[in-house]
């Protein structure tokens, strides 16, 4: 250390004496060059030698004297030209991610990592994807030496409003009467079909799967005073809620059809329910009333609690006993259904653009996408462009509940479409527009405002998700930050030995607990029924139950390899499945099964999911034996306790298990170490014989009133807990 402070005297003084020197020779060349160059020309160039040229002591001193000047010159351009020179600016937001905040500085991705280094953040936990927080943006811009902007997330260029809407009302005075649209409610197997079946006087409940309506039909009846209704029949099985309620909001009188034999049920209060929600009039069917047993005063009784109140009770709801089975007293349901159509006085605009709602919608074969719909406003014609939801047609073909092709559909009319795009949805409402790029316009915009909401709803799920990324990681921080490295690398090591992939049985035994469907159906309405079905699954901690796909149509092959790459089940809902695709689906091991009736397609998926449950125990009793005596015997050099027993019933079997009770409560479990009818030794032991018998764990003690169990365990199949209604 001395000798570096007596180094850096020496550099001192020295720099002095050579400074002093300088200034000297300075002033001695100067009055060199004045006397030689005036007195003596010639020999000026000789005589005007430089005493630094001479004295090496004064080169040196020079020579040094000039390489730290040169070098703090160097220094000061430097600094001028750095100061000079702007700091890169980096425009960057909050949450942006570790391979954003790169690109944006254009530097790797390690150099991140780098800068991020002796900083509280975890960067084994960090990648690529990881958001930052505002913090650590702001570190990383700081230590290369840039200059931080901060930049509003990008706003997409706002859109003009390009959705099609219905017209104002019209002028009441243009308006023409229109034929009610009557809905045919009721629970199931109540007789509504038939009912709608006599009034048409044709055949459609016997076509009908089960006899139960699997979705709305809508019908157009002329009666034989001329009057025209258009009839909508839904479905009375409880899976059809959506479509009862969807019937309930286009029509203009709902007729509650309720059984006399039967009375009040579940979905009558439902249908009741969905009237009212749609301040929709009703007129009240008591069907069956042929049948012995049938209490139409019951029925009536029963709906005053669901402030249904019968004219005959002082109300405005018209009742009326009919038997659909032989059509008695169907023509008064009728009178009374436009008697209340004439009060209503329901009228319609003929002309403008087209109004509806899509009743239902399915895929043909030979037509491609096809809905039922209730023309509510406007005249529709062939060639027509129409908007649903997300989907628009050029009407190609219009053909009514026959198969009858049509040219016009006016208002109160339920008609066919053909010409449809892709498939809308139950329930969407029917718009004409202009043109079609008019149409396609309307289509992407609503579908840009679907994805705008989407996307919010994903900003608002991974703003959820960061957040308990960072609890998480601050617990994890609070949990290793008191303890020596070596120990924090070791629990470390642990937590990623637990985190291991699944060996391949392990993870078969986790797949097994896992059920993947893949719904199709024949209608929108049947696919929606038994989707809701599915969002009632509440038994998840039994068997989780994923719903890969749905949709419209027959089986194809799509379906087949989606199911094969989900180790699924395909089932179908009133859909066809071709001889090419079974034997796909065969050869990749799909299952695929096909229903007709939604409740047996629910209690197949009943089945399928406890088939997919472990087994349960089942203890079946063989035998019983009471002790009557206690006593121990010698086996070399260990006493052995053993009971003397009376079989009271059953028999005593060696083999099987056995346990000993106590006052109610099983204090031993497990098999006999020996069993012995008087001194012989004997496998099986009949009811009121005598025997002693020891058990395998000798530390347990008898007394007398023991009772002794022979039981055989039996694996019964497990039942799934899921109960949709």
């Amino acid at each position: 250390m001395n000798q570096k402070i007596l180094k850096l005297e020496n550099l001192l003084r020295f720099h002095t004496v050579f400074r002093q020197l300088h200034s000297l020779g300075q002033r001695r060349l100067a009055q060199w060059n004045h006397v030689f160059s005036s007195a003596y020309p010639v020999w000026t160039a000789q005589l005007c030698i430089r005493p630094w040229q001479t004295d090496p002591l004064i080169g040196a001193a020079l020579s040094q004297y000039r390489l730290l000047v040169t070098k703090k010159e160097e220094r000061s351009r430097k600094s001028q030209l750095f100061s000079t020179k702007s700091k890169k600016e980096v425009e960057v937001w909050i949450g942006m991610t570790v391979e954003e905040l790169a690109r944006v500085m254009e530097k790797d991705i390690d150099c991140i990592y780098e800068a991020l280094m002796n900083t509280a953040i975890d960067l084994d936990s960090l990648e690529a994807h990881s958001r930052l927080d505002e913090v650590w943006i702001k570190e990383v811009i700081k230590k290369a030496g840039m200059k931080l902007k901060w930049s509003k997330l990008k706003q997409d260029k706002v859109r003009e409003n390009k959705d099609a809407v219905r017209r104002p009302q019209a002028d009441p005075a243009l308006l023409t009467p229109r034929s009610p649209v009557v809905t045919i409610m009721g629970h199931v197997d109540h007789g509504k079909t038939t009912l709608l079946d006599k009034l048409r006087k044709t055949q459609v409940a016997a076509m009908e799967a089960g006899g139960i309506t699997q979705h709305i039909g809508a019908f157009l009846v002329s009666l034989p005073s001329g009057e025209k209704i258009t009839f909508l029949d839904t479905p009375g099985h409880a899976a059809f809620s959506a479509m009862r309620a969807r019937g309930a909001q286009v029509t203009d009188i709902v007729i509650l059809v309720v059984a006399a034999d039967d009375g009040v049920m579940k979905q009558t209060v439902e249908s009741i329910q969905h009237a009212k929600d749609a301040q929709v009039p009703l007129v009240l069917a008591i069907n069956k009333c042929d049948k012995a047993g049938a209490d139409p005063e019951k029925v009536k009784k029963e709906l005053l609690a669901y402030d249904v109140v019968c004219e005959d009770y002082g109300g405005d709801v018209q009742a009326v006993h009919i038997s659909a089975l032989t059509g008695d007293n169907l023509m008064a349901l009728a009178e009374a259904t436009v008697a209340l159509a004439e009060m209503l006085e329901l009228k319609a605009d003929f002309t403008g653009p087209v109004e509806g709602t899509v009743i239902e919608s399915f895929t043909d074969k030979g037509r491609g996408p096809v809905t039922t719909a209730i023309i509510q406003r406007g005249t529709l014609r062939k060639g027509s462009i129409l908007v649903a939801g997300k989907s628009w047609a050029k009407v190609r073909l219009m053909f009514d509940e026959n198969g009858k092709t049509i040219h016009e559909a006016c208002p109160s009319m339920p008609v066919g479409i053909v010409g449809w795009r892709d498939l809308p949805s139950a329930g969407d409402e029917i718009l004409e527009v202009e043109s079609e790029p008019r149409a396609r316009a309307v289509v992407d915009w609503r579908k840009y405002e679907l994805e705008q909401e989407k996307n919010k709803e994903d900003l608002k799920i991974i703003e959820e998700k960061r957040k308990e990324h960072q609890e998480a990681h601050q617990k994890a921080r609070e949990k290793y930050g008191n303890i020596h490295w070596k120990e924090r690398s070791f629990l470390k090591y642990q937590e990623r030995k637990e985190l291991k992939p699944l060996k391949a049985k392990e993870k078969e035994e986790r797949d097994s607990h896992i059920l993947p469907i893949i719904i199709k159906g024949d209608v929108d309405g049947s696919v929606e029924a038994i989707v809701n079905i599915m969002d009632t699954y509440d038994a998840s901690h039994e068997c989780e139950l994923e719903l890969v796909h749905f949709g419209v149509g027959d089986v194809s092959e799509n379906d087949v390899n989606l199911a094969e790459t989900f180790r699924g089940v395909i089932y179908g809902f009133n859909v066809n499945v071709g001889n090419v695709i079974q034997k796909s689906a065969a050869k990749k091991g799909v299952k695929i099964k096909l229903h007709k009736i939604i409740y047996h397609l629910i209690e197949d998926l009943q089945e399928e999911l406890s088939s997919r449950l472990p087994c349960t125990v089942e203890e079946h009793p063989i035998g019983e034996a009471s002790i009557l005596a206690t006593f121990s015997v010698t086996e070399g050099k260990k006493k052995v306790p053993v009971a003397g027993c009376r079989v009271q019933k059953g028999q005593l079997e060696k083999q099987k298990k056995f346990k000993l009770i106590r006052n109610g409560d099983v204090i031993w479990k497990g098999s006999l170490s020996s069993l012995k009818h008087h001194k012989d030794d004997v496998s099986i032991i009949k009811t009121g014989m005598d025997c002693g018998l020891s058990l395998s764990e000798e530390k347990i003690e008898f007394k007398v009133g023991d009772e002794i169990i022979c039981y055989e365990e039996k694996q019964v199949p497990a039942k799934t807990s899921w109960d949709p209604g």
